[in-house]
């Protein structure tokens, strides 16, 4: 394989978990190249439909290629069958767009989430177009941290004001111990009432809290 690859080498960290009346997304902005912070305040969490939203961890331009196709291809859907895609669907959307690049794999890793008629979801997809659903899942060079820490602490039933203190705790303990991971967080809830991301007041208040 191409050394460059090694050099290019990209890192953050991202988490999915499934609750009880909804989805929480989370993830941190720090956008690295080698060893260099390319950016502080990246996105890393893209909202697909007013049910559905998508994480990234990897190269950046990839991921934002898988967005805006997974965004299209849920407003056709909306379009053909009058009602938003599934989760589970656009999910195996996602990891068909992957797999058919398999030759070439596009460097990503990246949680679908979601709510739809059937409950809350999220599927975890790896480069080759591999897609599993999962209660709560992480991604990036921060993910070990971060699982071991929900893990720990994630049990079932949680409401999603359960769940958030324990995803900014395992956000955390991954800025801490992971250089790749850092400098700020983003938090998404998706739910009955639709997409809900948190303004910057409410993040600093739960980074200073937790």
């Amino acid at each position: 394989m191409y050394d460059g690859f090694k050099v290019l080498k990209t890192g953050t960290t991202t988490i999915g978990l499934v609750c009880r009346d909804g989805v929480v997304l989370a993830s941190d902005t720090r956008v690295i190249m080698g060893f260099t912070v390319a950016h502080k305040r990246g996105r890393k969490i893209y909202q697909i439909d007013d049910h559905l939203a998508m994480t990234i961890a990897g190269t950046v331009a990839e991921g934002q290629n898988v967005v805006d196709m997974l965004r299209f291809y849920a407003k056709l859907y909306k379009v053909e069958h009058n009602r938003p895609i599934p989760v589970g669907a656009a999910s195996r959307l996602a990891s068909q767009i992957l797999y058919s690049n398999r030759l070439m794999p596009l460097s990503i890793q990246a949680i679908v989430g979601g709510v739809d008629e059937t409950g809350s979801h999220i599927y975890a997809l790896d480069p080759f177009g591999g897609v599993t659903e999962e209660n709560y899942f992480a991604t990036g060079s921060g993910s070990p941290i971060a699982i071991g820490e929900l893990e720990t602490n994630v049990k079932d039933g949680l409401t999603v004001e359960e769940a958030i203190p324990l995803i900014v705790k395992s956000l955390k303990a991954a800025m801490r111990r992971d250089v790749a991971t850092g400098d700020s967080i983003d938090i998404v809830v998706i739910d009955s009432k639709g997409f809900k991301e948190f303004s910057e007041d409410d993040k600093i208040k739960l980074m200073n809290s937790v």
